[in-house]
């Protein structure tokens, strides 16, 4: 599996205009509303702080397979992960690709006793931060990170714009 590109399209340039996006949903069982997913990318664009640069960011929802093939095909790791960024280009106005594991977030849900649809939201939040720059591979980045993690979540709870994934076949879990 290679990271889809969207062709180029025509993007937004003023501040407070909505960021283009795109998602692909080949996980079997995922089920969400593209307008809650919009909401929440619009909430993360709206927040102070670090956003991706210009361009359409697209969203990839990976089964726990698919994610670890893209792994190990560009990272040369093959095991399994969360998330994967691909940053983009300013040239052809694409902000990059974040690819996340439904799998995983449904794993680390029930194993953190808290909402699969919060987990997922982390793990899009957690993307979001490394498309804008952020990265995790010291102490201190983990730390920028793990805060701009949690002020984010706290944004998005705030303005009730977590979506509300859900995978098919499994019981709703109380938030």
């Amino acid at each position: 599996m290679t990271p889809r590109r969207p062709p180029p399209r025509k993007r937004p340039a003023a501040a407070g205009q909505k960021r283009a996006w795109s998602a692909h949903c080949p996980h079997p069982r995922l089920r969400f509303s593209r307008v809650q997913l919009g909401r929440c990318l619009a909430v993360l664009e709206n927040q102070s702080g670090p956003r991706p640069p210009a361009g359409e960011i697209s969203l990839a929802f990976l089964t726990d397979e698919a994610l670890a093939r893209v792994h190990e095909d560009f990272l040369n790791d093959p095991a399994p992960t969360d998330v994967i960024t691909f940053p983009g280009g300013a040239a052809d106005e694409f902000a990059g690709e974040i690819c996340v594991s439904v799998d995983r977030a449904a794993a680390e849900a029930a194993k953190r006793a808290h909402a699969f649809a919060r987990e997922l939201t982390l793990y899009l939040v957690h993307g979001w931060l490394h498309l804008a720059g952020l990265d995790d591979l010291t102490p201190a980045g983990r730390r920028a990170m793990r805060r701009g993690e949690r002020r984010l979540l706290a944004a998005l709870q705030r303005a009730r714009a977590v979506p509300n994934f859900r995978l098919r076949g499994i019981a709703r879990a109380r938030e």
